[in-house]
């Protein structure tokens, strides 16, 4: 492959530094640490993505564990997107000597770092770069296309749950003959859902679509096609009730788990809007592993959240009766009934709780 810049060695103490930087909120220190990087002779696409980049990841980790806060993931973020800006103004502008990439997160994905990211990268490496940032709809996307006609799309998504909104966006760029390059946690650690909704292309970071789209460019689509022609399964309809009928499954299930859980009763306003909101995570992965057809992604969301929860002291067996009275409510959905009793059994395992039940 045709890769412009190595990763040195070096890049690991520059990293360091900045994570100091960004766990402190010290924009000025941060900006320091990557521009100190970028003097000692590190490129400027390894700065962005074995510094910055491994911040971020790191950012990630550190909250999942529950040693860094919502707040300070969020600052941490910022502070990591100013920082690029200061890079890119060092760096002298690259020249242009390959085509046009449009660069745009998932409509409803606002983690828009990793697109931002790719869309430096691309830029490096020679690009014209359109980077339209966070959640854009659609049809704004299919308009910019007509207008400016790329060679492809990079489509990023951090959440499986926006994999119905990608499936529909990635069909759509290619009714209007673009192809797409995929990328980002939704679409699953090897690309599976990526290449199950169609996209010509799927890469595991920014520097592998980087060279992806600089060695082969993606075949442009001939016929456009429709998402249920992908996954016939659709037609049973039970992805579309189950999704409408979200709000009304969480309040059943929340009511249902009050009288198993007696210890619910007495929860502060917050925990009840933290377990609300943690139902409603539960019924999209439903909803969305009955889209995809593919259980794994739900109970690779379900053993996450359990891990999730008792790294935040709440006892992640409370999953197991939710689990029951959402299937109770869904009784008369074969495909749901059938993904709610394998990611039981999968949790029960995952919590070394047998049957399972409240922990």
């Amino acid at each position: 492959m045709n890769k412009t810049v190595t990763q040195p060695a070096n890049t690991t103490d520059h990293a360091e530094r900045l994570w100091d930087a960004v766990l402190d909120g010290d924009e000025y220190a941060a900006t320091e640490a990557v521009l100190a990087a970028l003097h000692s002779g590190v490129g400027t696409e390894a700065v962005l993505l074995d510094v910055i980049g491994a911040v971020q990841r790191r950012i990630g980790h550190e909250w999942a564990a529950n040693r860094i806060s919502v707040a300070q993931e969020h600052a941490a973020t910022a502070i990591n997107e100013r920082a690029i800006v200061h890079l890119v103004r060092e760096t002298p502008r690259p020249r242009v000597t390959r085509g046009r990439i449009t660069v745009s997160c998932v409509d409803g994905e606002w983690h828009a770092l990793p697109a931002r990211l790719l869309a430096e990268v691309l830029t490096l490496r020679g690009f014209r770069v359109d980077y339209l940032g966070a959640q854009v709809p659609t049809p704004h996307l299919i308009t910019h296309l007509h207008r400016t006609g790329p060679e492809a799309v990079a489509l990023s998504g951090s959440l499986p749950t926006r994999l119905p909104a990608a499936h529909a966006t990635i069909s759509a760029c290619q009714a209007a003959g673009v192809p797409v390059i995929a990328g980002g946690a939704a679409f699953g650690p090897d690309g599976r859902w990526a290449r199950l909704l169609g996209a010509e292309a799927w890469a595991p970071d920014a520097r592998a679509a980087a060279d992806r789209l600089a060695d082969d460019p993606l075949t442009r689509p001939h016929a456009p096609h429709q998402p249920v022609d992908d996954l016939p399964h659709l037609a049973d309809q039970e992805y579309t009730l189950v999704r409408r009928s979200s709000p009304q499954l969480v309040r059943a299930v929340d009511a249902g788990l009050e009288q198993r859980l007696p210890a619910m009763r007495e929860y502060t306003e917050l925990q009840r809007q933290y377990t609300i909101e943690d139902l409603a995570h539960i019924v999209d992965f439903l909803s969305t592993a009955l889209y995809t057809g593919d259980a794994s992604l739900f109970t690779a969301f379900l053993t996450w959240t359990a891990d999730i929860l008792a790294a935040r002291g709440v006892p992640p067996g409370s999953l197991i009766p939710a689990l029951d009275l959402l299937a109770g409510e869904l009784r008369d959905f074969p495909r749901a009934t059938a993904l709610l009793a394998e990611a039981r059994e999968e949790l029960s395992g995952h919590l070394g709780t047998g049957q399972g039940g409240p922990g």
